[in-house]
């Protein structure tokens, strides 16, 4: 008994014996670091690939940082010969939880511990601001290898972006002494990583030096890519697995009761790339593109008859049952409501008449700035959904399309076109949203390799004394090819409010893509049969635990879905 409640006792500690057991998975790396048991700093040098840039806006707004770097892509190669001692490097993560960061943590301190310290930074930017520093020991990295989640610094999503905000940043790398900044996030991330790199190149410190800034790619939604020189954002696989488990189990669920309609929506505000992924690993009845919907100017109309049409259709081969997959961003991606969003941004940044009034005084006066076309449709809508619409903005402005309850409302919608035009069809159906269960579990044999690398990359480029890049792995099929992309190469301007915004561009799902024409080229037959399949859960030991996403795999061209750091396809 004295065991069994020691047991149960450790489990509370971290200590359960699957984490035990993932801590000791071995972490494969890129040929550019040598061995394994022993990793060296390579060098980097400008390589074949450049990336556009040249914009004269990004220029005159980054002057050094696009100077000193250019658009050239840098590649490991070789060996660094005089590795610097005594830098202090600070790490952060920013932004949304995605499994595999704390890996990159380990990935830095192998490199740089002990001739250098690294310290991570408790709250993200945030905390950067407010100087909650603390080093990072040994023992910590033997505790968080492999794990999941963000929970070992803490995350927030504050961008650093006013005069005081930088000045803030300066002070406390004067202060505490650090020499380079590594932020660990997505698009608007290291979008904040480029305006750093910029704000700190030189002049922190007494003697004229600067901060070093770097930049790790991370996001569950798959929209941080950039062709095989970033082929996907940390987090999409893990994240992808685990919506892939539960979409299976829900579809074993309904091949069993044959009586429900699943409407499932999945993560992904700005791209679909989660739930094209999703739908390549389940098969199920209809899956919604976002990206699809907006290049054929499909209305909510249209997206109701289609899936009418597909329940319909099932109908008279004797199948009420299916799954409908939902991206999160849909209904902004819906041209129609789109323009409906866009002029209710509007009208909610420009009232300052709202505190005190009731949700109807409220709905009265923000209804009244609308064109009579947008307060039609907004009309047309269900309440809730008037509601979400009419709800406050998050701290950019923008609508919080997780809050809209997409699922919901086009199971009402369908369920009234069905009952006005086949009213003897029986249409069951339950709503499921998979959002935050997929951000933090343990990362998957491909994340906790590929983050390992990315925190060896940016070691490595810190080290080498650069800045101003994004720390990447790339040409998975040659194994994994450390790289430095310049970030002030990757923006681009857009207009946000009359003022030029410099932001790095989301990567969407391409309609014409490989992964995407594959499906096309699939989606009917799923439509008209069962083809469900249950991936079941995310293996690190098993036949597909090698395995990366294959969206990844068809829109990389490459020949397998068993990808292995070190190791050359074919």
């Amino acid at each position: 008994m004295a065991a069994l409640t020691d047991l149960l006792t450790a489990m509370e500690e971290r200590r359960s014996p699957f984490e035990n057991a993932v801590r000791e998975l071995p972490l494969p790396i890129s040929g550019a670091f040598g061995d394994p048991a022993a990793p060296r700093v390579p060098n980097f040098w400008p390589g074949d690939d450049s990336l556009p840039g040249g914009d004269a806006l990004v220029q005159g707004e980054y002057p050094r940082c696009t100077t000193r770097n250019g658009t050239r892509v840098l590649e490991a190669s070789g060996v660094l010969g005089a590795v610097p001692k005594g830098l202090r490097v600070a790490a952060l993560f920013s932004g949304g939880p995605a499994a595999g960061g704390h890996n990159v943590l380990v990935g830095l301190h192998r490199l740089l511990a002990p001739a250098c310290t690294l310290l991570g930074v408790r709250g993200g930017p945030g905390g950067l601001l407010k100087g909650k520093l603390f080093e990072i020991s040994d023992a910590d990295i033997a505790r968080i290898t492999n794990t999941g989640g963000f929970d070992f610094l803490g995350t927030d999503r504050t961008k650093i972006r006013s005069a005081e905000q930088i000045e803030a940043v300066r002070q406390v790398c004067a202060d505490q002494s650090i020499n380079a900044i590594v932020i660990i996030g997505g698009d608007d991330s290291n979008t904040n990583a480029a305006l750093l790199a910029e704000a700190l190149f030189a002049n922190v410190h007494a003697d004229g030096r600067g901060v070093q800034v770097i930049g790790v790619p991370k996001t569950i939604d798959g929209d941080l890519q950039y062709g095989d020189l970033l082929p996907i954002s940390f987090g999409f696989d893990t994240a992808t697995r685990i919506y892939g488990e539960l979409v299976g189990n829900i579809a074993s669920d309904t091949l069993s009761s044959r009586k429900y309609w699943h409407f499932v929506k999945l993560m992904g505000r700005a791209a679909s790339h989660v739930t094209l992924e999703v739908a390549l690993q389940t098969r199920p009845a209809l899956t919604l593109i976002s990206e699809e919907a907006a290049r054929e100017g499909w209305s909510l109309a249209a997206i109701v008859q289609r899936v009418a049409d597909t329940i319909l259709a099932r109908a008279d081969a004797g199948i009420h049952h299916g799954i409908v997959l939902i991206p999160e961003g849909l209904i902004d991606f819906v041209p129609e409501m789109h323009d409906l969003i866009e002029a209710l941004n509007d009208a909610l940044a420009h009232a300052t008449d709202l505190a005190g009034l009731s949700a109807e005084q409220r709905h009265g006066r923000i209804v009244g700035t609308l064109t009579p076309a947008h307060a039609r449709l907004l009309a047309s809508l269900p309440g809730y959904l008037q509601n979400e619409l009419l709800a406050d903005r998050d701290s950019h402005g923008n609508l919080q399309l997780s809050l809209i309850a997409t699922e919901q409302l086009l199971i009402d919608m369908v369920s009234a076109k069905l009952a006005a035009e086949a009213p003897d069809v029986p249409f069951a159906a339950q709503a499921h949203f998979f959002g935050y269960e997929g951000r933090c579990g343990a990362p998957t044999l491909f994340d906790a390799a590929y983050c390992y690398n990315l925190g060896l990359t940016a070691a490595s480029l810190i080290l080498g004394g650069h800045t101003g890049y994004m720390a990447t792995i790339g040409h998975l099929a040659r194994g994994g090819q450390p790289l430095a992309l310049p970030l002030t190469g990757m923006l681009t301007v857009e207009k946000r409010h009359g003022q030029n915004a410099f932001v790095i561009e989301k990567a969407l799902v391409k309609v014409d893509g490989a992964a995407m024409r594959y499906f096309v080229s699939r989606r009917d037959d799923w439509a008209a049969r069962d083809c469900f399949a249950s991936p079941g859960p995310r293996q690190l030991w098993g036949p597909t635990s090698s395995q990366i996403p294959a969206t990844v795999a068809l829109d990389r061209s490459l020949a397998s879905l068993d990808i292995r750091f070190g190791r050359k396809e074919g």
